[in-house]
């Protein structure tokens, strides 16, 4: 059987990875600040809590989803990750460590050029270093999905989040997927995660209007410019054996799409 998994954070990516992991029959334990509003998890068997070591099953996987927070609420959440004692850690991070670097690998060192970026990293290094548990941090690209990312923008007749510079993405069930696969593995190490075909946002914003048949005068005045990073998340595909479901866009906004109509 499975060891059972604890979800800290209920967000876009780990409500995917519950659902995924209680597929399999896996135990799954989420952490929430107002279990209420994730009732309809309960009744998909996960058990829901409160943000206490009480009642947390011993030696389990942790799933950490909490972006960095301000005092005195980030020293909470790390007294709470030791009380709880998992055997082993995964957390969500972004590339924004890697700051301004445009091509960026597993070898590639982080550099954040900004707060939000040295506040991921100083999170990263305290998980992984001198800590009792095991831990695979996953640096992920820009998150996608059913209800989330530049095609809903389109359709809302906004402007994507971004101009000029080549951006790595990923669908948030390839995310969810290496997740799954990096908690039955003993895996270490911190690793950039992307789809195999970056694309500038106005690209992949051009693409949706011309799929979804939309019209929409661009106005470069309102985008958001963002900085380009162009990341290749192929050697922890190759090493936790996950082949995507979504390669590119091309693929991953359809389905979205589809879901969406669901």
């Amino acid at each position: 059987m499975s060891d059972p998994v604890v979800i800290l954070g209920l967000g876009f990516t780990t409500q995917r990875l519950a659902r995924r992991l209680r597929q399999r029959d896996v135990r799954v334990y989420a952490m929430v600040r107002n279990p209420a509003r994730f009732r309809v998890f309960a009744a998909e068997g996960v058990q829901l809590c409160a943000l206490a070591p009480q009642g947390m099953p011993p030696n389990a996987v942790l799933v950490h989803s909490v972006p960095p927070v301000p005092e005195p609420d980030n020293s909470a959440i790390r007294s709470l990750i030791h009380d709880i004692g998992p055997r082993r850690v995964l957390y969500i991070s972004s590339t924004g460590v890697y700051g301004e670097q445009t091509q960026v690998s597993e070898t590639t060192p982080p550099a954040p050029a900004d707060e939000k970026g040295r506040l991921r990293l100083d999170d990263e290094d305290w998980l992984t270093n001198g800590q009792p548990w095991s831990s695979l941090v996953l640096r992920s690209s820009a998150i996608y999905g059913p209800g989330r990312g530049i095609h809903v923008r389109v359709r809302e007749g906004k402007l994507p989040r971004g101009a000029g510079g080549v951006v790595s993405r990923i669908h948030v069930d390839d995310l969810a997927a290496l997740l799954d696969a990096g908690i039955q593995s003993p895996l270490e190490g911190n690793w950039p995660v992307a789809d195999t075909l970056p694309a500038s946002s106005d690209e992949v914003a051009s693409w949706c209007r011309e799929l979804m048949g939309i019209q929409v005068a661009s106005d470069p005045g309102l985008s958001f410019p963002v900085a380009g990073r162009s990341v290749d998340g192929s050697r922890i595909r190759r090493l936790l054996g996950v082949q995507l479901k979504y390669p590119g866009y091309r693929e991953g906004i359809p389905a979205c799409l589809k879901e969406e109509l669901v």
